[in-house]
């Protein structure tokens, strides 16, 4: 049974990623839609409050209006591979960097200039150079400890496929902050180990239609503990309270692949006519007044910039510790959404 909760927007199911890259539906073919001379128009894959924060203050800053179409990250990235070099989008800006991989891999990005890319670490954007790092978040476990003390917690992410945690999980396969989680494993232990995982997963798990779900549930005792990137519980102790949260935060330690590190970014298209506003606003959100945007709102994600402080609420990455992959070892998603479907958790 899949259960479901309102979330900030529709998700899409990773088995329509590999129908649509099977289908080979896509390409650079056709007219770029057309913008006013000072009007970019903007894919959001991001969280809406945060985008539309920045996407204020760049317009303040600039007069360049930006026109935001915001959908999740993997249906943005599939209408980009559909509609090819018609596309009426400039900006593409993503929760995490496989999609930006997949596009760069079929030459739908534009090269960015050392102006962009020099402001963050080079390991937090493409070894290309066709997109930048935005935003960092890191794959953690909710649990209630009401059901589950800490020190019954496992230390591997990989645990959770074990007989006894059966009707003790939540998860959200078909969420697309999950396929990273699943490459992370993929990249670190093989593509057997990781179908075995996903197996037990799907032995023990109840599923959710997405990760707020999946945080409220073990919120409300409804499983012991969810595999989720930690920013979602601290929107969710944001909405109703900490007085009324029931749950806590856990990282694997020891870099295991359950603390992954995900990188967010954005990146101009390749069909883009406005490629100089396009790249003056990835330059913004990478500055130091975009990164504190990000920072001090309440989107609890790592800035990227080392020189901007990430949120006080948020546990310091550096005691975090997660696991790093770079971002072509992480991959695209497409192993990763071939086997979740194949496993039958779509």
């Amino acid at each position: 049974m899949v259960h479901t909760r309102r979330g900030r927007s529709t998700r899409i199911r990773v088995a329509a990623l590999v129908a649509a890259i099977a289908a080979g539906g896509f390409g650079l073919a056709g007219c770029s839609g057309g913008n006013g001379s000072n009007t970019i128009v903007l894919y959001n894959g991001q969280h809406p409050q945060l985008t539309q924060a920045l996407v204020t203050a760049f317009e303040a800053k600039t007069g360049i209006t930006v026109r935001v179409r915001t959908d999740d990250g993997i249906v943005l990235a599939d209408q980009i591979l559909q509609e090819g070099a018609s596309s009426p989008a400039d900006v593409y800006l993503a929760e995490n960097s496989p999609e930006l991989m997949l596009l760069q891999e079929r030459h739908f990005l534009s090269p960015l200039p050392t102006t962009v890319l020099d402001q963050v670490p080079a390991a937090d954007s493409s070894p290309d150079g066709d997109w930048v790092g935005v935003a960092l978040r890191v794959c953690a476990l909710v649990y209630n400890p009401s059901m589950i003390s800490a020190s019954q917690l496992p230390t591997s992410v990989l645990d959770l496929a074990q007989p006894q945690w059966k009707g003790k999980l939540a998860l959200a396969p078909t969420d697309s902050d999950f396929p990273p989680q699943v490459g992370a494993v993929i990249a670190t232990y093989g593509k057997q180990a990781a179908q075995n995982w996903l197996q037990g997963l799907k032995a023990n798990a109840s599923l959710y239609q997405d990760e707020e779900s999946t945080v409220a549930a073990v919120d409300h005792g409804h499983a012991a503990v969810g595999i989720i990137n930690q920013y979602y519980w601290y929107r969710l102790r944001l909405e109703q309270g900490a007085a009324n949260t029931h749950s806590k935060l856990y990282f694997f330690p020891n870099r295991d692949v359950g603390a992954i590190e995900n990188v967010g970014g954005a990146a101009v298209l390749a069909s883009s006519h406005h490629k100089s506003e396009a790249q003056q606003f990835l330059s913004f959100i990478v500055s130091t007044q975009g990164q504190q945007i990000l920072s001090q709102g309440d989107d609890y994600e790592y800035p990227v910039r080392p020189d901007v402080a990430a949120n006080p609420e948020l546990v310091p990455l550096a005691q975090v510790n997660p696991a790093v992959l770079n971002v072509v070892s992480l991959g695209d998603d497409l192993q990763s959404a071939a086997l979740i479907q194949q496993v039958g958790l779509t």
